[in-house]
């Protein structure tokens, strides 16, 4: 039997024994197409003040920029579905991503452990795990290693289970079999999530940044958030979801098995009066560990503040 399929099933098959739901993989290489959406949409200035978005162009099309002689892009999917989601009476609310532990630090750990078993067998193996913290087009490459389809509101989906997943990649030198049949878009004429978006930022075009209610709440620094919008952010106060809680193919949606995602008892009890007042230090203490302190407590306070007017 082939070396290399042998090694790439059981590659696999340890990722689902670590907790992912799906990993696939494809060959490394420069990504001409996504270069050059990527380009337009850079030109067109959606990224907002995301800066960062124009940095290292070279790297976030091109793995081989990452880790010298990189011939394979192992993708994997981590569900984050929750189990039990907050309470919207007398609420505000934060996107389902950010109910529990920062998925930074799990899926990495995770991503490290298939390294170290990934060396067990080939000892001699250049690898790098990067979980949305690098210059990585991590959708892209899980639609090239055949995970789903990019859709319409800008996720990855799933035709099982649709698209609450965490992406992580490992970038390795190691040649691999590769998954070279890629999954039709099956969003059809379907344009809910487009019709659904509170701001208008997704389009036929892509996402707008400009417009988007999780840019404004988690990447936006500045002290104020823009008065045009305000009549549209609903109760959102960190992030937004209504683009998945709309699509179709969450129906078919099934709760994860990570601990470290669920709901803490802290946010499960808390109400807009509890936001309202929460001070810098309980923040330190309600979301320790959690994605939600990427806006700082300065940058919360000002994103409910917005939404109470």
């Amino acid at each position: 039997m082939d070396p290399t399929n042998v090694l790439s099933k059981q590659i696999k098959q340890k990722a689902k024994e670590l907790g992912f739901y799906d990993c696939g993989i494809a060959k490394a290489g420069f990504i001409k197409g996504d270069a050059e959406r990527l380009k337009k949409w850079l030109d067109e200035g959606k990224q907002a003040e995301m800066a960062y978005m124009e940095n290292h162009f070279e790297k976030r099309t091109d793995p081989g920029k990452l880790l010298e002689g990189a011939k394979s892009v192992i993708s994997v999917l981590y569900n984050y579905y929750p189990h039990e989601h907050l309470k919207e009476e007398n609420n505000y609310k934060i996107s389902r991503y950010a109910y529990g532990t920062d998925y930074h630090l799990v899926l990495k750990k995770k991503l490290k452990k298939l390294i170290v078993f990934i060396k067990t067998i080939k000892a001699d193996v250049s690898a790098r795990a990067f979980v949305d913290s690098a210059p990585v087009l991590e959708r892209s490459w899980a639609a090239r290693a055949g995970l789903g389809w990019i859709g319409k509101n800008t996720c990855l989906i799933t035709k099982e289970q649709g698209s609450y997943f965490f992406i992580g990649e490992i970038v390795t030198d190691l040649e691999l079999d590769y998954d070279r049949k890629m999954v039709p878009n099956h969003c059809g004429g379907c344009t809910r999530c487009l019709d659904a978006c509170p701001t208008r930022a997704l389009s036929k075009d892509g996402l707008d940044a400009n417009k988007c209610i999780s840019y404004w709440t988690i990447e936006f620094k500045g002290e104020s958030l823009p008065d045009s919008l305000q009549d549209n952010f609903g109760d959102w106060i960190f992030g937004c979801d209504v683009c998945q809680q709309i699509c179709p193919w969450n129906r078919l949606s099934e709760p994860h098995n990570e601990p470290k995602f669920d709901l803490t008892q802290e946010l499960l009890k808390m109400r807009k009066p509890d936001w309202e007042k929460l001070s810098e230090i309980e923040f330190v203490e309600v979301f320790k560990g959690s994605a939600v302190k990427r806006t700082k407590y300065k940058g919360l306070m000002r994103n409910i503040h917005f939404v109470k007017k």
